[in-house]
């Protein structure tokens, strides 16, 4: 039984250690204690998670990104089909784009 025990929490501490690093990269920790979501590493249930989006404008956010490549600026996310000025104003001070995107 303690090994069954030891077994498992050295299996999630090995979980751990590999899925810290993944979640880092979709939110990024401001400097007021809230996370933002990267835009650019985001999956469909994170983008999900942002006010005003829907499964259907996640699906155009992942597409978009699938067809144009990683956006430089989170200004560019008002080019997807359903994003406007206001529902941008919403989402500006809860994303980012991560780290600088190097350009082609």
């Amino acid at each position: 039984m303690k090994r069954v025990l030891w077994q498992s929490a050295a299996l999630m501490a090995l979980i751990s250690l590999v899925l810290l690093p993944l979640a880092a990269e979709v939110t990024q920790q401001t400097g007021a204690g809230k996370t933002k979501v990267n835009i650019n590493a985001a999956s469909l249930t994170d983008l999900q998670g942002l006010p005003r989006i829907g499964p259907k404008i996640a699906q155009r956010i992942l597409d978009f990104r699938k067809e144009h490549g990683p956006f430089k600026k989170i200004e560019e996310l008002m080019k997807v089909r359903g994003i406007g000025e206001k529902v941008f104003s919403n989402l500006k001070d809860l994303i980012t784009v991560g780290a600088e995107v190097q350009t082609k």
